[in-house]
């Protein structure tokens, strides 16, 4: 599906590029999209870096899903709350180039707390210069396509300042959003728990739509055919194991907008999200669940498209392990385990030996 290019001139064009949000899979992508030499800007609507990773208590006691507008903007709402711990284990939730390690003076437990995965993120940033390219307490309120040029998509971007109020307009080469789906809370009429996807700055003309929670059309999550490779997502996929798949994604888009990958034509891209969507629906899976990945293969195939890596088979089997061990302990299985081999497997493998602190 995914060539190659083989041209010179076709390679190393340098994009100015907006990011929306620094969070997991935004921090990676600000991170892929400079070292292909891109010209990166991340705005970012917190203080900090983390998304929802970065606790927010003061949620008022009247409005708990921080639900309702505020001068006209809704409150940033985090979906963690004071005693969260991880789902999974450390050792399958670091970025292939850096690991989740336990730090000493931090929280060293298999199954942290959700601040120690903020100072992961945190570290990750500073590590990388992410920093430096991210303008924190900015909100974005309008992307959209600039029409001065029918030949090259650009892309109008404004934001505001939310200490100043300051209104800000630029113009971007290509827009990665990287917002999540952990903010917006998810309210039908029936009561259940849930996140929704919402991009309320995007200004699509009906090209990129969420319809009961489906976000498309997306060419494998990332690509809206009609508008690649200037608008992508990263983060959409649920129910895989995130920070290996977002980084992925970032080198896909990045080096796709460099010119080092090129895509299908749009019409190859709409028939393959038509083909999935038919085959979801033959599967019986809910329209709202599109988005659910639970498959290692399909994880793998989307490494292939950018030379990534596999996931490591002891990164599967402790993935596995850890739910097998939640479905049966669901209370104690953060704190008791079985799997000291796999363990032992995952400490001496080179995501770990080979990386220097």
């Amino acid at each position: 599906m995914v060539s190659v290019t083989s041209s010179e001139a076709s390679r190393n064009r340098s994009k100015k590029v907006c990011v929306i949000g620094a969070g997991p899979s935004g921090l990676v992508s600000a991170r892929e999209l400079r070292k292909e030499g891109h010209k990166v800007v991340v705005m970012e609507q917190n203080n900090d870096v983390g998304g929802q990773w970065l606790y927010q208590p003061n949620v008022k006691e009247e409005d708990p899903l921080g639900s309702v507008p505020t001068n006209g903007a809704l409150k940033v709402h985090s979906s963690i709350y004071s005693s969260l711990r991880l789902t999974s284990p450390r050792e399958i939730m670091g970025y292939s180039d850096f690991p989740f390690l336990a730090k000493k003076g931090r929280d060293m437990r298999r199954f942290p707390g959700h601040k120690e995965l903020w100072l992961y993120l945190k570290d990750f940033s500073e590590a990388f210069g992410v920093r430096e390219m991210t303008r924190f307490n900015v909100r974005v309120e309008f992307v959209g396509e600039e029409d001065k040029n029918e030949d090259v998509r650009r892309w109008i971007v404004r934001s505001r300042e939310k200490l100043s109020g300051k209104v800000i307009e630029e113009i971007f080469d290509a827009v990665v959003v990287a917002t999540g789906h952990y903010s917006h809370p998810r309210l039908p009429s029936i009561k259940v728990l849930g996140y929704s996807y919402k991009f309320p700055f995007l200004e699509s003309k009906g090209r990129v739509e969420v319809d009961d929670d489906r976000v498309g059309p997306l060419f494998e999550h990332t690509f809206p055919p009609s508008l690649s490779p200037s608008l992508s997502f990263v983060g959409i996929p649920r129910k895989l194991i995130g920070f290996p798949f977002f980084e992925a994604q970032a080198k896909w888009i990045a080096q796709v907008l460099s010119g080092k990958l090129s895509l299908p034509s749009s019409d190859h891209m709409l028939q393959s999200v038509a083909d999935f969507y038919r085959s979801r629906d033959l599967a019986g899976v809910p329209k709202h669940n599109t988005h659910d990945i639970a498959d290692f293969t399909y994880c793998d195939k989307y490494a292939d498209y950018v030379g990534f890596p596999h996931l490591e088979e002891w990164r599967k089997l402790l993935c596995l392990s850890a739910l097998d061990n939640s479905q049966e302990n669901l209370e104690t299985y953060r704190d008791s385990w079985d799997d000291h081999e796999l363990l032992q497997e995952a400490m001496q493998s080179s995501h770990f030996t080979n990386y220097n602190s």
